[in-house]
């Protein structure tokens, strides 16, 4: 079934590695005309030149003016907006006691701000185009963890969110929703794990074995997999989906 994606117009965050860029690639596959938001311009620059019909904004969301100057280029870009990834963001992690207020705050500026301003500003141009929000969080927002309370706390905040902006968006025509990934194979990812052999002095392949059975899933994921579930939601095969929130983890997360 075609997914009716062909021609429309997305706004992709955090684009410019890991999953967001596996997002901006699947997105421009499925023929849509994408522009990656990010802070560091050379990469998206490189990432857009190499697929059609995309463009590249670079952008500090944590920036209170940045979320609207990245919609307004969008919109000047590509005539409308359809779709809308929020995808930015990296928390620390971290000793509770040793996390100072700041890292708190860059935490929540942006990959929470960023997405509520995304939005906000986003919000008249997909109601108009009766399109959709996807949002990452993270199954920190479900599993809480010692050492990822900035984390928890931002992937919860932003599930609560996407339930709002659902309820809002079923009398307006715009459907939101919500991926949490689990332990993706990003730069993020590889840093826990040489971390991880660091510490018990092990070699890298034995430090993955063991991150990998702390949650209990038989395998890391891979950026294009989450990828592939947003371009699902965004299509027409997901209309009756609306404020879903969907846990793409190997089985990490076993509550209901």
């Amino acid at each position: 079934m075609p997914r009716g994606l062909h021609g429309k117009a997305a706004l992709v965050s955090g684009a410019s590695r890991g999953i967001g860029l596996a997002i901006a690639r699947r997105l421009a596959a499925e023929g849509m005309r994408v522009l990656l938001v990010a802070r560091t311009a050379a990469a998206i620059e490189a990432a857009a030149a190499a697929l059609p019909g995309a463009a590249a904004f670079a952008a500090d969301l944590r920036r209170k003016e940045a979320a609207t100057l990245a919609v307004d280029a969008a919109v000047g870009q590509f005539g409308r907006l359809d779709l809308l990834v929020n995808c930015a963001g990296a928390t620390q992690r971290g000793d509770f006691l040793a996390l100072d207020d700041a890292a708190w705050e860059d935490g929540f500026a942006l990959k929470l701000f960023g997405a509520v301003r995304l939005s906000r500003a986003a919000w008249p141009h997909l109601r108009a185009a009766r399109g959709s929000i996807v949002n990452i969080a993270g199954v920190g927002g479900r599993q809480p963890g010692a050492d990822f309370t900035i984390g928890g706390s931002v992937n919860a905040a932003l599930m609560n969110l996407t339930k709002a902006l659902a309820d809002r968006g079923v009398a307006e025509g715009v459907r939101v929703n919500c991926i949490n990934p689990g332990s993706i194979r990003t730069d993020r990812l590889a840093g826990r794990i040489r971390n991880l052999a660091a510490e018990r002095g092990l070699d890298e392949a034995a430090a993955a074995e063991a991150l990998a059975a702390q949650t209990g899933v038989a395998r890391f994921g891979e950026p294009e997999e989450i990828a592939e579930v947003v371009a699902f939601l965004a299509g027409e095969e997901a209309s009756y989906i609306q404020g879903g929130i969907l846990d793409v983890d190997g089985g990490w997360i076993r509550t209901v």
